[in-house]
């Protein structure tokens, strides 16, 4: 992975789209890292494993007896309609 200073992102903007949409690019800022530059295409990627990950927690809590979607909603429209 790539690292460069916020300066240098800033400097040289086109480079750093150009090598992010190959590989990540690690923005440093007083020699911190804080943000990750990566492709369109690869945050696609991350964010269906995201989704991937929280649908297996979701199926596990149901499997352990929490309440499944519906029924959050039931409960949720119920407190709502008892406040109105």
């Amino acid at each position: 992975m790539v690292t460069i200073s916020s300066k240098e992102a800033k400097e040289k903007f086109g480079a750093l789209v150009d090598t992010a949409r190959r590989e990540p690019v690690t923005i440093t800022k007083h020699s911190r890292p804080v943000v990750v530059v990566v492709s369109s295409e690869r945050y696609a990627e991350l964010e269906a494993l995201e989704d991937e990950v929280w649908a297996a927690r979701a199926r596990e809590a149901e499997k352990r007896g929490y309440l499944s979607t519906e029924e959050s909603e039931a409960v949720i429209q119920g407190i709502l309609n008892a406040e109105a």
